[in-house]
């Protein structure tokens, strides 16, 4: 379970974040909607232990953040917009050597590697340089990293962004086939994905939290380009 309290994060006088509590269940999909310069970003990097809070706290499973920031990064995986690729290694090499960064125990790191690769569609590419990779593959082996020392809790911030139809599909199909054993966060614009694999959907905008439901309580009740648009641009919502 992630529990997150009050969290705020300040440049200066401005709120990024500003006072965001919410809860999320162990094993869910939570779709993290808000347009651009909203917050999630921000918020997505505190909970992942990339940069401390201003105030508030974050636990998962129990452990703060803040405290115990070194134990809670064994139980998640994170891909940034922008996944921390290096590009003059070869697939196998780079996931090699991440697991080993994130603690993977050295006589299991062949074998896990060996199933991340097999699990985000990476087999036939491994022995290629990831520079050489379409931007659909090297999402695929941000995705990878991120499940490497298969984490309780994976954040995903806009995972399919930039890529075209087909991989978008693949992508939302691996994303949705790695939940259930894990509690998902999925930072996204687009809200189609968002109905099709999400459990959860949380929209913030200027850093609050504006809306929070499950999916099933939104379907059937609420069209979901309605209620993003009134939440966050002050349209109505069907």
């Amino acid at each position: 379970m992630i529990r997150v309290n009050n969290l705020c994060k300040y440049y200066g006088d401005v709120a990024a974040v500003d006072h965001l509590s919410f809860t999320i269940e162990k094993g869910r999909i939570l779709g993290f909607l808000g347009p651009n310069g909203a917050g999630k970003t921000t918020t997505m990097r505190m909970m992942s232990c990339f940069m401390p809070p201003s105030s508030g706290s974050v636990s998962i499973n129990g452990m703060d953040i803040a405290t115990q920031s070194i134990m809670v990064r064994k139980f998640i995986g994170y891909l940034p917009e922008n996944p921390p690729l290096y590009t003059d290694m070869r697939v196998d090499e780079y996931l090699e050597f991440v697991a080993g960064i994130k603690g993977v125990q050295q006589d299991r790191i062949p074998k896990q590697a060996a199933s991340v690769k097999a699990r985000c569609g990476l087999d036939d590419v491994s022995r290629k340089l990831i520079g050489t990779l379409s931007k659909g593959y090297r999402q695929r082996v941000g995705i990878a990293q991120s499940i490497i020392n298969d984490p309780e809790v994976l954040i995903l911030d806009e995972p399919t962004i930039g890529l075209d139809p087909k991989q978008i599909a693949e992508i939302r199909t691996l994303i949705k086939s790695l939940a259930g054993e894990r509690t998902v966060i999925l930072s996204t614009h687009i809200l189609p994905e968002v109905s099709l694999i999400c459990d959860d959907i949380l929209i913030i905008n200027k850093g609050k939290m504006m809306f929070m439901d499950s999916m099933d309580n939104i379907r059937g009740k609420h069209d979901l380009e309605q209620l993003f648009l009134k939440y966050t641009y002050g349209g109505n919502a069907g």
